[in-house]
């Protein structure tokens, strides 16, 4: 996931994908403790898309607070 494509997205579609990342690394989190992960580097991946989207979230909230000023 690229954070040009995320930028392109609305508040509340992020706000889903981030709903949805967090689901994933808790369904990877409980797969690594039972021993059944099949693909460690995803866990990193989607570590990593979680940070990006959290970050073009606080980018469109500081931009939101710049405008209304």
């Amino acid at each position: 996931m690229n954070a040009s494509e995320l930028r392109e997205k609305s508040v509340d579609q992020l706000k889903d994908e981030l709903a949805n990342l967090k689901k994933e690394s808790f369904n990877l989190r409980f797969q690594l403790a039972t021993n059944q992960l099949e693909n460690p580097a995803r866990m990193r991946d989607v570590k990593r898309d979680t940070a990006r989207v959290l970050t073009i979230l606080n980018e469109k909230a500081a931009a939101a607070a710049a405008d209304a000023e």
